[in-house]
């Protein structure tokens, strides 16, 4: 299965990406895997989820976009939930992020709560460079979460950039060695679940909520401008670029 979870310590899960032929890119099927994992998991007695990679190379890779490009209306959906842009989630996430985290990998990572990474990470947004709009989240939610002129560097340019830079920047908490990464994690996960659930969750609840209300007031404008960016030139080109692993070349 490319979504593994088990529980690692008592009322925590880990989610496990694995796709490690593609540093973890997320394919239609493991986005639908993931958005109805959330459903599942809101309504369990786990207290506190964490999100990593397989293999060392890759947290996530974003999208799978060597696959189906098609959009739909389900598509976004499910995308949307997958990636809980737009919807509340009531258990706290923390991400362990062992490897590059790019495009929907970034996006994922916006939803999470608390971040480490191993030192070899590396995060960006480069979409831009072959012309997709970043649907996942990242143009409402990097701005509130690193500021303005750092998120605009990042979806900006398209640059990757290490996870020092990150933590300084305020994108992850922490660097941590990689073969301590997850202990990192189930321990931050077991401080969490050792606090009362009810005041955890309504903790989470408010801040998620509002995060998703914010988004949804965006959603019409998002479609919007990522429908205009399909339905260009550019795209066409920018798409066969990344497949052909060459620079784009827009007139």
């Amino acid at each position: 299965m490319p979504i593994i979870t088990r529980e690692v310590a008592p009322h925590v899960t880990l989610i496990t990406l694995d796709n490690q032929a593609k540093r973890n890119a997320m394919s239609r099927e493991m986005l639908g895997q993931l958005a109805a994992l959330w459903d599942t998991l809101d309504a369990s007695p786990c207290r506190c989820v964490i999100i990593t990679g397989a293999g060392e190379k890759g947290f996530c890779a974003g999208a799978d976009i060597g696959g189906d490009l098609s959009a739909s209306e389900e598509t976004a959906r499910t995308v949307n939930r997958a990636l809980l842009k737009t919807s509340t989630f009531s258990k706290p996430i923390i991400a362990a992020v062992n490897g590059d985290c790019a495009g929907g990998g970034v996006e994922l990572l916006l939803s999470t709560d608390i971040r480490a990474a191993a030192a070899h990470a590396r995060f960006g947004l480069p979409e831009v460079r072959y012309a997709i709009y970043p649907f996942g989240g990242a143009t409402v939610k990097l701005t509130h979460q690193i500021g303005h002129v750092h998120a605009m560097d990042l979806l900006l340019t398209g640059r990757l950039v290490d996870a020092t830079f990150a933590e300084r920047i305020g994108l992850i908490n922490q660097v941590v060695p990689a073969d301590r990464l997850l202990d990192w994690a189930v321990e931050k996960a077991q401080l969490i679940a050792a606090n009362s659930p009810a005041a955890v969750q309504a903790v989470k609840t408010q801040i998620s909520a509002s995060m998703a209300d914010y988004a949804l007031s965006r959603e019409a404008l998002e479609q919007q401008l990522g429908d205009r960016v399909r339905a260009s030139a550019d795209f066409a080109q920018g798409v066969a670029a990344f497949r052909e692993k060459r620079q784009a070349k827009y007139v």
